[in-house]
């Protein structure tokens, strides 16, 4: 048995939400503000509903709140026809089959055909109809309320219909638990037949067990802090309520009787002073409230207050926990707490464990370096993988969700685990199985299998970035932070002259990811929908002669490169050379990028620049520079054939194809030859015009 999906409606970022979840480890990544945290409180508002979870006003996605304040603010009553029950709701889709015990979801089925194996469990905080009246009433004498405060007093700021919502919406929106009817030939659920699982009196903490741990972990390496030694006392509570290591746990308690004689002799020597001192204060009545002071070192609470972990240094030194760093703390803390829930999902032995056992581990990231994030992820399944199995043979399953926005995990990570949660709109967001990405792709290429192994190799950091930057080469991963930095500094110059201030955040200060991509961006095209996120492809133009061999973009009469023919199509060289900045802009639609002058993807090559148009970065550096290099090219270990740099009749195009001997250490000479900032060279006008057009929300 096992959730496949969950929706969610209303809850903060979560307007239509729908998640698929794998049958062990679905991991949700995104960047900021993408809802992940919501997921967890979400599910544990629901699941888990002591009066501490009630959801608050502000738990309202922002576009059902402008929608309940309509309702409410209207001049005109809703009738109970046309009212349509809202609020939050979540929808948990499970699927069982012929080997699982059925014994606790039968009272919730729907359906009894043996060809339906799906239950959906609905979660609801929502305003019926005659709390809807209620509460438009009570708004109407709120507002009477409050024109009168402001009558009194002019000072007085009326309060609207925010505040009286955030006061009073507890009042008016209940809790509901569902069973609904769902259609296998359909998929769809029918929210007009269910089965009230409040009125039945009908559980679902025997279908579903959920536990999380918080991303705001308890874990510090101050002296006075313990948090790993008071797990070890959660972990001996958790195994030995589950009856194991009886026979340690029966030795353990024979020996602390026998040292509660012992102590006893001796608190009662050590202890006389007090206890004189109190029957001096008439505190003690011989023979009716004689204290004595014994031992009773009963043994879970000797281990609560008295388990101590230590770092073993070596034989003769044991360094104690807040030694260590935050992220092995974390690391241990972490598996502790895993023990413990795993522990907490199989119950007591007289209880029987849930159907569904689901854990959310939100940022196990925190506080450790890369290479603990590797091992973390390498290892969560093989920890996990024996589920909840106890020795009297029962066995469960344990579904398990991570959220992260660490690279590094999701570069070790399976890909067909990933959800990727990206935000729809000003207030939703959505989640993508990024194994859907494969169908994308034709089958007889390997071009999803190289995508894949691209990215979960080295450039996972893109699934967290706001916007992206696909480069060719070494020269572009190189320069392209310092000719980002170059920019900002004289944007800044610029504005600062005009008198005004820049609307824009500064390239650096932006979350921007830089993938170096080859020729390739052409494959990386379906990833760059997928994702979603402005994007900028920076290529050569690469200008060909009726040969097929490289000549000036002069001469040429064609171009080799393969992205520029992916996205702009039949265009010939004369038609690139021509095309202004919104011709090489574009938006997919219907499975096609169509140029868009306002679109989402921007592809730069090299233009006209004072008068040349060049072939290469090289190339197009070199001509708008050749003061710059010439000036410092005995300091230049990338160059070669120095001396042509003194001929004026050799141009740009052959200077790079016979001056540069190593194309990255080129560019690290000019960075290293740069000044302060950066003003004693220029950028070449085609990256600048993309990074400037990249920079712009």
């Amino acid at each position: 048995m096992k959730i496949f999906k969950i929706e969610v409606e209303n809850f903060r970022l979560l307007r239509n939400f729908s998640m698929d979840l794998e049958n062990e480890l679905s991991l949700v990544i995104g960047k900021n503000n993408t809802g992940k945290t919501s997921i967890l409180f979400v599910l544990e508002k629901f699941l888990n509903q002591p009066d501490r979870n009630k959801f608050l006003f502000d738990d309202f996605n922002i576009e059902f709140k402008k929608e309940l304040k309509s309702l409410i603010e209207s001049a005109d009553l809703v009738t109970e026809e046309d009212f349509v029950v809202s609020g939050i709701k979540l929808k948990i889709f499970i699927e069982y089959n012929e080997h699982d015990n059925l014994s606790n979801v039968s009272r919730v089925m729907m359906d009894l055909d043996p060809a339906n194996n799906v239950i959906v469990l609905g979660f609801e905080y929502t305003i019926r109809y005659t709390e809807y009246v209620s509460m438009k009433n009570a708004y109407s004498e709120f507002k009477v309320s409050e024109e009168a405060k402001v009558h009194d007093d002019a000072d007085y700021i009326v309060k609207g219909i925010y505040d009286f919502l955030k006061q009073k919406q507890a009042d008016y929106f209940q809790f509901n638990k569902k069973s609904f009817e769902y259609d296998m030939a359909t998929s769809l659920v029918n929210e007009t037949v269910y089965l009230n699982l409040i009125s039945e009196d009908i559980s679902t903490k025997d279908i579903i067990n959920f536990k999380f741990i918080s991303a705001r972990r308890d874990v510090t390496n101050k002296e006075i802090d313990k948090t790993l030694s008071v797990q070890t006392s959660r972990i001996y509570e958790k195994t030995e309520s589950t009856e194991e290591q009886n026979k340690a746990v029966d030795d353990f308690k024979e020996k602390l009787s026998e040292t509660d004689n012992h102590l006893s002799g001796i608190y009662k020597s050590l202890f006389n002073g007090i206890v004189e001192k109190v029957k001096a204060f008439g505190g003690v009545k011989i023979n009716e409230s004689d204290i004595e002071i014994i031992s009773t070192l009963q043994h879970r609470e000797l281990l609560k207050g008295n388990t101590t972990v230590v770092y073993k240094h070596d034989e003769d030194n044991h360094l104690p926990e807040h030694y260590n760093g935050l992220g092995y703390m974390n690391l241990i803390s972490m598996i502790f707490e895993i023990e413990i829930l795993v522990h907490e999902f199989k119950k007591e032995s007289d209880k029987t464990p849930a159907d569904i056992n689901l854990l959310f581990i939100e940022e196990p990231e925190a506080h450790t370096h890369p290479q603990m994030q590797y091992i973390f992820i390498k290892n969560i399944k093989k920890l996990l993988a024996e589920g909840v199995t106890r020795k009297d043979g029962i066995k469960r399953k344990l579904q398990y969700i991570i959220s992260t926005h660490s690279s590094h995990i999701v570069a070790d990570s399976d890909f067909n685990d990933i959800k990727y949660l990206k935000k729809q709109g000003v207030n939703g967001v959505i989640a993508k199985n990024l194994k859907d990405l494969k169908k994308d792709y034709d089958e007889g290429t390997n071009q999803y299998q190289f995508l894949t192994q691209y990215l979960t190799i080295s450039r996972a950091e893109i699934f967290f970035a706001e916007k992206a930057i696909l480069i060719e080469g070494d020269t572009e991963r190189i320069l392209v932070p310092t000719l980002m930095r170059k920019i900002d500094i004289d944007e800044n110059k610029r504005y600062a002259a005009l008198g005004e201030d820049d609307v824009f955040l500064p390239l650096l200060s932006q979350n921007i990811s830089i993938i170096e991509v080859g020729a390739y961006s052409h494959i990386f095209e379906k990833f760059i929908d997928f994702l979603g996120i402005k994007s900028l492809v920076i290529t050569d133009l690469d200008a060909v002669g009726d040969d097929n061999k490289a000549c000036e973009v002069a001469v040429g009469t064609k171009y080799s490169n393969a992205a520029l023919k992916f996205f702009f199509g039949t265009a010939t060289l004369d038609d690139l050379k021509g095309y202004a900045l919104t011709n090489k802009c574009f938006n997919k639609i219907a499975d096609v990028w169509q140029n868009n002058a306002d679109g989402s993807l921007c592809i730069i090559y090299q233009v006209n620049d004072e008068g040349y148009n060049a072939r290469s970065f090289e190339d197009a550096y070199i001509h708008i520079n050749k003061a710059f290099i010439k000036a410092n090219k005995d300091d230049f270990e990338g160059l070669q054939n120095r001396e042509y740099f003194d001929d004026d009749t050799k141009g740009a195009f052959v200077l790079a194809a016979e001056c540069i001997k190593k194309k990255t250490h080129f560019a690290m000479d000019i960075i290293y030859q740069s000044d302060a900032e950066f003003t004693n060279w220029k950028i070449p006008a085609y990256i600048k015009e993309g990074l400037l057009w990249l920079k712009k929300d």
